[in-house]
């Protein structure tokens, strides 16, 4: 695919969101991926407020299929709509969220716009996960976890959290064998789902 023809379909692609078709899809796919982010999965070896939900996969879904724009504005909606409604953290969390939801997608879902293969999409995924886990960390360690210390003390989170996995004793700590694990496991989860899902749901997405 030479620059040119890869330009114009980036420009397609761009216009077909703009459309009210393509407005409604991302629209149904936002109000899927809130519903989804109030069914939250513990994990047992990892702190109590450590827990999964598979909200992130009607983004990245949408990421593949309509490109990396309908994947961002996914994840900015579900977590707008989930401020509005829902917020226990003035935003903080909900800001957390969408950095680690888009640090999964836009790679994903630019390397399977560019390669339009099972690998390409496998290879994206692995750096979004990657990646995903790094913002992740960064996010808790510079916002959420600052955030919750005015609220609950930082020494009562980490021994809360060294009730589940006692090599946590600090914030760094909490941070590498909690945050750095779940976002991996998260990630990880989500694109098992998405490969089981895409090829049943893209066809269905990609109409015009």
């Amino acid at each position: 695919m030479n620059k040119a023809t890869a330009i114009e379909k980036k420009s397609c692609r761009l216009k077909s969101i703009g459309t009210v078709n393509g407005l409604t899809k991302i629209s149904i796919l936002s109000v899927f991926a809130y519903v989804i982010m109030f069914i939250e999965i513990p994990i047992f070896f990892l702190p109590g407020f450590l827990k999964i939900d598979f909200s992130d996969l009607p983004a990245l879904i949408g990421g593949l299929a309509l490109g990396p724009a309908a994947g961002i504005m996914i994840e900015f909606i579900k977590n707008l709509l989930h401020f509005i409604t829902k917020t226990t953290t003035g935003g903080v969390g909900e800001f957390a969220n969408f950095l680690v939801g888009i640090a999964l997608i836009i790679p994903a879902s630019i390397s399977y716009q560019k390669y339009r293969t099972k690998k390409g999409a496998m290879a994206g995924i692995i750096v979004g996960v990657i990646t995903m886990s790094v913002v992740g960390a960064l996010a808790n360690y510079y916002m959420l976890l600052p955030f919750y210390a005015k609220v609950m003390p930082l020494e009562q989170i980490i021994s809360l959290s060294a009730a589940a996995n006692d090599a946590i004793v600090d914030i760094k700590t909490l941070v590498l064998y909690g945050v750095v694990p779940f976002n991996l496991i998260k990630g990880i989860m989500v694109a098992i789902l998405t490969g089981f899902l895409y090829k049943k749901l893209s066809p269905i997405l990609k109409t015009r």
